[in-house]
């Protein structure tokens, strides 16, 4: 069994035309179990404990990303989960916000994406509601490292990219396997704890951009899942 924890705000879902994303989650489930070959259980991030992880003898935690601001969320919600990132021994990958979750909790800190001048005019760069500029769209991740998790992707991969936040500075025992020059780190990793996060969206893979698809695959044979 895996579990793929909903790390969005219930508030998201009660503005309009937010069908599509609880729709995208169903999807992204169905995709974890079509990769896995196991029943995979969407969970809220305030559902979650260690007696589910047990009774369902679950193998690994995968962490959504999310549109709502870290602030807003109600810490008394989010502890039982933080316990569980810097305790469990199952191998977790958190996508986008769902890095950022595990980071934190790990002891990083969140900051706004600095844009550099060279690079604000790129069409990877979009202005979000509020002023935020965000990276934006199908574009490539440069690889600074070698690793299983990178194996048949080359020297870049593609993948979906939709945040204004980013990591700066990794967690003890973390190393960089991925970057742009917006967000220097784009894919990371901590081997001893079997602990991957991405800034990108691989889990939003696409017949043109499939890449995504691989990076989870070898996600789950390296950490022993399949």
């Amino acid at each position: 069994m895996l579990i793929f924890v909903d790390y969005e705000h219930a508030e998201m879902y009660e503005k309009p035309d937010m069908e599509w994303l609880l729709a995208a989650r169903a999807r992204i489930t169905y995709r974890l179990e079509d990769l896995s070959g196991m029943p995979c259980m969407l969970v809220r991030y305030n559902r979650i404990g260690v007696d589910l992880l047990e009774r369902l003898d679950v193998k690994a935690i995968f962490i959504s990303g999310q549109g709502t601001d870290p602030d807003r969320y109600d810490p008394t919600e989010t502890a039982a989960f933080e316990d569980i990132v810097r305790t469990s021994e199952l191998p977790i990958f958190g996508f986008c916000g769902g890095w950022q979750f595990a980071a934190t909790a790990l002891g990083a800190r969140l900051e706004a994406i600095d844009v550099p001048s060279a690079h604000a005019a790129d069409e990877i760069i979009t202005e979000w509601p509020g002023g935020r500029l965000a990276e934006f769209g199908y574009h490539p991740v440069q690889h600074v490292a070698d690793h299983p998790l990178l194996d048949g992707l080359g020297s870049t991969s593609t993948h979906r990219h939709a945040h204004a936040l980013h990591i700066p500075a990794l967690p003890e025992g973390f190393t960089t396997l991925a970057s742009t020059p917006v967000t220097p780190v784009q894919l990371a990793v901590n081997d001893d704890r079997r602990i991957v996060g991405t800034q990108f969206h691989p889990e939003y893979w696409t017949d043109e951009h499939p890449d995504g698809r691989q990076l989870i695959a070898n996600f789950l044979r390296w950490a022993n899942v399949l």
